[in-house]
């Protein structure tokens, strides 16, 4: 009890001292989380509608593969990253291992299967009458994806909310192909870890709470814009 009390304390000095290295750390926890979220929305939403409502050969592998993709251990993403962007994978010559844009990579495959799933599940619960209903007042192709993303909107932005969810609270990948390097690739969860390998549960405490803090400030304007409206 006394080492959360602690804690508490330890984050609220820090957030009051504006503590640099802490600023850094979640400055860059948003920026590379942020980036990976807006990746996989961009790959995630259009292979959802995809799925969701055209038929062709080899969807139901695809439908299996994306909902096989959402369980996907971080770690194992980590390390297929790592071993595409190491020195002697297929990748390596771009020099991205240990930086915050390999960070980005292994989170956008991880939230990007989210993301397409929540979103295929959310369009094909669109009412089929509304479909026919769009089509039949003479709709463009574009009108008509344009009104069916926003009839479903409500559980597209829970998809961008899963998968912000998914990343910002990943810490496998992120130590594996980032290296937790202090100033450059550390971020907060990476930082708890190694403050807990340390035995500096205090500090570990404190960074964790504002992660929770960052976390629970982001969910929440999401979850106005997802709700607005539509409050009984």
């Amino acid at each position: 009890m006394d080492v959360i009390l602690d804690g508490i304390i330890e984050a609220v000095r820090l957030l009051i001292s504006l503590d640099r290295e802490v600023l850094q750390i979640t400055l860059l926890t948003l920026q590379v989380s942020g980036i990976a979220t807006l990746i996989s929305v961009l790959i995630g939403i259009p292979m959802g509608t995809v799925l969701a409502l055209t038929g062709f050969m080899g969807r139901g592998f695809l439908v299996s593969l994306v909902n096989f993709g959402m369980g996907l251990p971080p770690v194992v993403v980590g390390l297929a990253t790592w071993l595409c962007l190491t020195r002697y994978g297929p990748l390596g010559m771009l020099g991205l291992l240990y930086s915050p844009a390999a960070m980005i990579i292994a989170q956008a495959v991880i939230a990007s299967p989210i993301v397409a799933g929540f979103s295929m599940a959310a369009i094909q619960s669109v009412n089929p009458k509304l479909r026919l209903q769009i089509l039949s007042l003479g709709a463009t192709q574009f009108q008509f994806l344009f009104l069916i993303i926003w009839e479903a909107r409500l559980g597209i932005l829970a998809a961008v909310i899963a998968g912000f969810g998914g990343v910002i609270s990943e810490v496998g990948a992120s130590m594996m192909v980032g290296g937790n390097v202090r100033g450059y690739t550390r971020v907060l969860t990476t930082a708890t870890v190694l403050e807990v390998s340390k035995g500096s549960f205090e500090m570990a405490t404190a960074l964790s709470i504002i992660l929770l803090l960052l976390s629970f400030s982001i969910m929440a304007s999401l979850s106005y814009l997802q709700q607005r409206g539509r409050r009984p």
